[in-house]
C-alpha cells in the first residue's frame, strides 16, 4: 500500500506557463470514475472513498493529519487496490458505522444515472448495500517535475470544473514529512500563493448535485 499526499490548486495561465517551462509533460488521458457508498453515507462519513476507475477498484483510507499550515493545504490517503482487502475493509467500516440499512434501500440518484446490471464479480456491492452515488469523466494532463517523485496533474471534469493537483506517493510507514516538503517546494516554483485549501472534484460534484450528502460531510468535518 502507498500513501498519497496531495495539494490541489487552481491553474491560471501564468501557472501553466511556468509548468510548461519547468516540467515535462508525460501525456494526457481520459478516465471515468464511479464512487460508491450506502444510503446512510457509512463510508464517506468516515472519510473512506470507494472508487472504480478503468475497471479497477480502489479504496482511499484516511491518514491522520498534522496541524501545520502546509499540512492543512494537503490531503493524505492510504490507497488499497487489492479487491479482497478492499471488501474486507469496507465491511469493517460499515459495521463500525452501525449501518443496518436493509438491502436494496433507495439512495440518492446519480445525475443522468442509467439502469445498471451488477456482474457476478460485483454482487458484494449489493450484499453491503453499496450504490453508485457519483460518476464523472475526467481528462487529465500529467507533468513530472525535476524533484524526485513529484507529479502535477491538470484535471478537466465533464461537469465543468478544472483543478490542478501536486502529488507525491510514499510507501506506508515512510516519512510523509518529506513528501509535504516536496509539495511545498513545487508549489513555490509554480508561483502558488495563499493558504486557502482548494476543493477537489468530488467536493464540487457533491455541492452541486448532492447537497444533502455534501452538508452531512461538511457537518462531520470531512470536507
Amino acid at each position: 500500500m502507498s500513501v498519497e499526499v496531495e495539494r490541489k490548486f487552481i491553474c491560471t495561465d501564468e501557472t501553466l506557463k511556468i509548468l510548461e517551462k519547468t516540467a515535462v509533460c508525460v501525456g494526457q488521458h481520459e478516465f471515468h470514475d464511479q464512487y460508491f457508498d450506502t444510503a446512510s453515507f457509512a463510508l464517506t462519513l468516515q472519510d473512506f472513498w470507494l472508487r472504480k476507475r478503468k475497471g479497477s477498484w480502489e479504496l482511499k483510507c484516511p491518514v491522520s493529519r498534522g496541524q501545520s499550515k502546509v499540512e492543512a493545504l494537503c490531503t493524505r490517503y492510504r490507497e488499497i487496490t487489492d479487491l479482497a482487502e478492499i471488501q474486507l475493509r469496507v465491511r469493517e467500516v460499515i459495521k463500525d458505522h452501525g449501518s443496518t440499512q436493509p438491502r436494496n434501500q433507495k439512495t440518492d440518484e446519480v445525475v443522468d444515472s442509467q439502469t445498471q446490471t451488477v456482474s457476478e464479480e460485483e454482487t458484494w456491492l449489493c450484499d453491503m448495500n453499496l450504490k453508485c452515488f457519483a460518476e464523472f469523466t475526467t481528462v487529465r494532463r500529467s507533468f513530472t517535475l525535476k524533484e524526485d517523485g513529484v507529479q502535477v496533474d491538470l484535471d478537466q471534469a465533464d461537469f465543468g470544473y478544472n483543478v490542478g493537483e501536486i502529488e507525491v506517493l510514499v510507501s506506508e510507514g515512510r516519512d510523509v514529512q518529506s513528501a509535504l516538503e516536496k509539495i511545498e517546494k513545487a508549489a513555490q516554483k509554480l508561483g502558488l500563493t495563499g493558504n486557502q485549501k482548494i476543493p477537489g472534484k468530488m467536493d464540487v460534484f457533491l455541492q452541486r448535485y448532492l447537497p444533502s450528502h455534501y452538508n452531512a460531510l461538511m457537518k462531520a468535518h470531512i470536507l
